[in-house]
């Protein structure tokens, strides 16, 4: 029976700042190998005979990075789908399942989000194939974590019969919200409490058909926004006005906690979401003293702690308990007890019009990437790399010049109606109002420093009139 991956990777992780950020969230960082949780989450499921090419789900602005990442592990999905805007898992869910339902009637989907940590393989696949069984039998399955402490950051599911015919498939008798310290004791100790994990295996037509009966704006709004998708590039795009007049909600909410066809199925996987900077700590790696490090770090005296250096040394003296994240445009130093409350830096942040949780100082685009290295008054300097065959937009600046110094590699650079090449150590100069564009023609990264000047310097000043990604 052949299964559908669908890997769901939205979503901000602002618990994890300052290293996850809007434009490069925590499914998109190597946090806990060389590899990014969304390459992981794929890879994880490599290599097993009855797995399709995965479905990828994502906003916009992340859809060149999510290319490139399946790009770099050997992975050609089924698609990408491109969300105009986030609307919870529910509606995401249901367009993958029109997908797919028109590609295989017969289509089971197992829903994954592209953030979490399992380190048992096996297990999972285990506990998949006892899932399978009562999914192609109509079941809504979804994946209940048997826990190890009672954690007050997860949702409970509470076990019901077990399903005639399979001892690890058992009905649902209640979904329950986070609960206080007290009442996740005893759910631990009862036995019959499995944490949520939000993943699930059903087929695309009963997720469907569930769907239509709880929530049919949902289940009207997402068909149309499949059936009136278009190609862009290498993507799915999902038509903007249907997908963003569809209902908001969780796949719990809108279909499980409603439906009489759920199920659960107990899983013992090693499996984490990585939802705080202490959840982090878990899955990692520790030294004899509890202390999870990466990066240039000092440590004397130290214990039960997690320290990320990013771009500098970071060195703690005499200190235990504590989370230390550094990164080239901020510093976080708190308690490892106390790390939901990093949401309120970002909240902070955004109520003040800074831009710290946006993105980083390293900012990705689909030719390369750039970094900024000074500001100033009326002057900005970044570094920048163009990836071989990559060719920035044809654009044009009403408020500042730029100065081009190539440091390596080789420039095709377009400025009014001149197109010259520059190797190392040479420069050009793109004076205000200028149509100009870079380009790679080489098949070595092409690195550059870019020197502007001018009364505004922010990145809206852009004025594209061609550009091979379709940018607007």
């Amino acid at each position: 029976m052949k299964i559908y991956p669908v890997i769901l990777s939205g979503g901000a992780g602002s618990r994890l700042w300052p290293l996850s950020r809007a434009a490069l969230p925590k499914q998109l960082l190597p946090l806990v190998s060389d590899k990014t949780m969304l390459q992981e989450t794929a890879l994880r499921l490599a290599g097993w005979p009855e797995m399709m090419a995965p479905l990828l789900i994502c906003g916009d602005e992340h859809r060149f990075l999510v290319a490139e990442q399946m790009r770099d592990i050997a992975i050609e999905p089924l698609a990408i789908m491109l969300e105009s805007v986030g609307r919870n898992t529910a509606p995401a869910v249901a367009a993958a399942a029109w997908y797919l339902q028109a590609l295989d009637p017969q289509a089971i989907m197992l829903v994954l989000p592209a953030d979490h940590v399992i380190e048992d393989r096996a297990a999972f696949h285990a506990a998949i194939e006892n899932a399978l069984q009562a999914a192609s039998q109509g079941a809504l399955a979804t994946f209940g974590i048997v826990p190890t402490a009672p954690e007050t950051g997860y949702g409970y599911i509470r076990r019901g019969a077990a399903i005639a015919g399979s001892e690890a498939c058992y009905q649902i008798d209640r979904f329950v919200e986070k609960p206080d310290a007290q009442s996740a004791a005893g759910f631990v100790a009862s036995g019959d409490y499995f944490w949520n994990s939000g993943m699930f295996l059903f087929s695309a037509a009963s997720y469907l058909q569930e769907l239509k009966q709880f929530q049919p704006a949902m289940a009207g709004a997402t068909e149309a926004a499949v059936r009136l998708a278009y190609r862009d590039l290498d993507f799915c795009r999902l038509s903007e006005k249907e997908f963003a007049a569809c209902p908001a909600d969780s796949i719990d909410y809108a279909v499980m906690e409603h439906t009489s066809r759920a199920v659960v199925v107990p899983a013992d996987i090693g499996w984490s979401d990585v939802g705080s900077w202490s959840a982090l700590r878990e899955v990692l790696p520790r030294d004899a003293a509890g202390n999870a490090v990466r990066g240039d770090v000092y440590l004397d005296d130290v214990s039960n702690s997690l320290v990320r250096a990013e771009s500098r040394i970071v060195a703690l003296i005499g200190v235990q308990d504590v989370v230390v994240v550094e990164t080239a445009d901020a510093v976080l130093v708190v308690h490892k007890d106390q790390v939901q409350r990093v949401k309120q830096v970002v909240s902070h942040l955004q109520s003040t019009g800074r831009t710290e949780h946006l993105q980083h100082t390293k900012v990705y685009r689909p030719w390369g990437c750039y970094e900024g290295i000074d500001l100033g008054d009326r002057f900005q300097v970044k570094r920048i790399t163009v990836n071989p065959g990559g060719k920035l937009s044809l654009q044009m600046h009403h408020h500042r010049a730029e100065h081009w110094i190539v440091v390596s590699g080789t420039a095709q650079v377009t400025c009014g109606d001149e197109v010259k090449l520059l190797s190392e150590n040479q420069s050009t100069y793109i004076p205000i109002g200028m149509t100009h564009r870079l380009e790679n023609p080489g098949r070595l990264p092409l690195h550059l420093i870019e020197v502007q000047s001018g009364s505004y310097l922010g990145e809206d000043d852009i004025v594209r009139y061609e550009d091979v990604y379709k940018r607007v």
